[in-house]
Formats: C-alpha cells, structure tokens, sequence
C-alpha cells in the first residue's frame, strides 16, 4: 500500500484478533487510498462482527468511511448486551460448536446447528436466508458479506462459550422447552405416547415426559438430568431471576 498513513488503536477485548506488535496503543497503518475503514480493520485481522463503532478524532463513522492521511481511529469492541434488530433473536451455529448449540435448546434458546461441514457459502446464505445470528470461531466465514449477522466465540471450553454468548446477546430463558437433538419445541406427554422409546426399566421408574413437536424425540427426568439441571440452574442464576426444572431426556 502506498496511501494514507493513519493510526489505529484497537480496544484492548480485540487485541486478540491483531498481531503482538498492535496491540499496545495506537499504532500507523498505511491504506491505499480508496478502501474502506471497514476493510482497513479487517485487514488487522478483526472481523466486523465484533466492532461497536469505529471513532474517526473522535467522532464516529461508518466502516464506508475512506481513511485520510494523519487520521486517528479507534477500533471499539460491541457493546453488551448486543441488540439485533430486524428479526427475533435466533442463531445459527457451524459444525465445531455441537456442544454449545446443546446448552442454548436446553436453556430455550432458538439454535440451528450444522452437525456436518456444509461449507462458508451455505452457512452465510442460511444465515440470511432464516436472519440467524451466525456463532462461529472462524474469521473467515463471519467476514462474509451475505451473512445476517454473526459473532465469534472466543473460547474453546463450553462453559464459557455459553456464558459468553449469554453475556453478549441476553436471549429469553425458557429452559426444558426445546428439542437438543433438533431445535425443535417440547410439548408434554402421556406415557402411552412415547412407550415404543422407553426401555424396560424406564418404563416402571418414570412417569413425566416430554416430546418434541418435530422429530418425536421423548425427554424425561433420567440419569444425566442432574447434570444438564446444573447446567441450567447456573445460567438462570447468572443471567435471570427464579426458575424451575422440567423433564429431560437420559442420555
């Protein structure tokens, strides 16, 4: 590049995305000249996702702004909770993050999941096609233009995955109301229903159920239920008021 030299400071929540040597203060970044501010802030490795605002001697601009010589910016990380207008809050998770897209249906929340490796380009065309934020730790896809929205998970460990997007995005928690095998919504359910999916012993120890509307899938209170229940309990401590548990499937 031979433009305009600026100087960028990103905030100290990006600095991960940006190379050791930028992530102390402000720091020049020569541009060409006709690009964007947007795609000058890409260029550092910092997806769009997770910028708030970008803050031009301190005023904010668009990422359409065209960088000029001896200009300051300061790269902002998104400010929590996050808000997505134009849809309701849903999401769209890729094939790395089965474990999180588990815990968002156990806690209620709307989460469309890819169990196989369908690709960038048809994960942002789903994205756009259903207005599902898009949940990925690859940069690349969330640099996708055709995406509805999107947003990086930062950790590898579910935990915090979990408490991450919680944190950032404040869906409504209606925990024990979703299929996890496939997003589908619960309904309760008699015995007499879901008796050709129970074993023996099943059977005879439990008499709450639930089934998902889609795929008929039956939950009930089994052996891993204390364990998905704490799962459930530290998230309404966390992020909502009083809650209840509800039946759930032994796996």
């Amino acid at each position: 590049m031979n433009g305009p030299e600026i100087q960028v400071e990103v905030a100290p929540a990006l600095r991960l995305f940006v190379p050791p040597a930028r992530r102390r203060g402000a720091r020049a970044l020569t541009t060409d000249g006709v690009s964007t501010l947007g795609h000058a802030v890409e260029s550092l490795g910092v997806p769009l996702t997770e910028v708030g605002a970008l803050v031009v001697d301190g005023r904010t601009v668009p990422v359409s702004h065209i960088p000029a010589a001896g200009e300051t910016v300061l790269v902002r990380a998104v400010e929590r909770p996050q808000r997505i207008p134009g849809a309701p809050l849903r999401f769209l998770l890729d094939v790395h993050l089965g474990t999180l897209a588990r815990r968002l249906r156990l806690l209620g929340v709307d989460a469309a999941y890819e169990s196989t490796d369908i690709g960038d380009p048809a994960l942002a065309t789903r994205s756009a096609a259903e207005k599902r934020v898009m949940l990925s730790r690859d940069r690349g896809l969330l640099r996708r233009r055709e995406l509805w929205a999107g947003a990086f998970v930062y950790s590898t460990r579910p935990d915090d995955q979990l408490r991450d997007v919680l944190d950032r995005f404040a869906p409504e928690l209606r925990p024990w109301t979703r299929c996890t095998a496939c997003n589908g919504q619960l309904r309760a359910a008699t015995k007499d229903e879901v008796a050709d999916q129970l074993k023996g012993g099943t059977h005879r120890s439990y008499d709450v159920f639930a089934q998902c509307r889609a795929c008929g899938r039956a939950y009930w209170k089994g052996a891993h239920h204390e364990q998905l229940e704490a799962i459930v309990e530290r998230a309404l401590d966390e992020f909502t008021g009083p809650h209840r548990a509800g039946p759930h499937r032994a796996v």
